[in-house]
């Protein structure tokens, strides 16, 4: 019954906290409010400050967790709405897709063997560019850590979400496809939640490029890792 009460407890002040932040975010639309990376932040300053353990707050915090299916399940509508644009755009759509996982294996293990990772950190930051549970599975494949692979692509979803809008600002990316494809390649879950901000085409873009870059991650990465590292 205790722990009953303390995961309803956990998930109510994560709700709360993320709709306060979210208001804040639709009031100042800057990168550094994204909603998503402030209510983490805050989480944790409260674990931190209140001494409460990781595990206490998961009694809560996994039925949150929980929900990331659904919710990635749910982008299934407007990939079939869009359906008539995404197999318009096949060819670009397949070449961005590529060239994102091809750059983000190469860029990382470039990182890994400059900074002279040990293997074991190495395998568990290569899968950062992959959704939360294929990441786990590859680092645990590999000899890396899940827990870890998995806060890596947290953090990687955060910084995608925050700073990819701007980078692409910069670069002129306007264009629905090329936004939903760079931010479904690089910021995976947290990146489509961001597409969503922009329209239903960016969102269905960056769904499928999520949902497409980790399968190609998932076949390509472990192979890579065996032999590479």
């Amino acid at each position: 019954m205790m722990n009953s009460l303390t995961g309803f407890f956990f998930i109510l002040i994560t709700c709360l906290v993320f709709v306060a932040m979210r208001h804040i975010y639709i009031r100042f639309p800057m990168p550094i409010f994204n909603p998503v990376a402030t209510t983490t932040l805050l989480i944790i300053i409260g674990l931190l400050s209140t001494e409460i353990s990781y595990d206490t707050y998961m009694l809560g915090g996994w039925w949150i967790q929980e929900l990331l299916g659904p919710a990635v399940v749910a982008l299934a509508y407007p990939l079939y709405h869009q359906r008539a644009k995404i197999i318009r755009y096949r060819l670009p759509l397949i070449a961005g897709l590529l060239s994102g996982v091809v750059v983000g294996i190469v860029t990382g293990f470039i990182y890994v063997k400059v900074a002279d990772l040990p293997s074991i950190y190495s395998a568990s930051f290569l899968p950062k560019s992959v959704t939360s549970p294929i990441a786990m599975e590859i680092a645990g494949l590999t000899g890396g850590i899940p827990s870890l692979a998995a806060a890596l692509v947290i953090l990687s979803g955060i910084l995608g979400a925050m700073f990819g809008p701007v980078l692409m600002k910069l670069l002129g990316i306007t264009h629905y496809l090329g936004v939903g494809v760079g931010l479904g390649c690089a910021a995976h879950g947290i990146g489509t939640a961001k597409a969503m901000e922009y329209g239903e085409e960016e969102a269905a873009f960056s769904s499928i490029s999520m949902t497409l870059s980790a399968l190609l991650y998932a076949l390509i990465l472990p192979v890579a890792i065996h032999y590479l590292l």
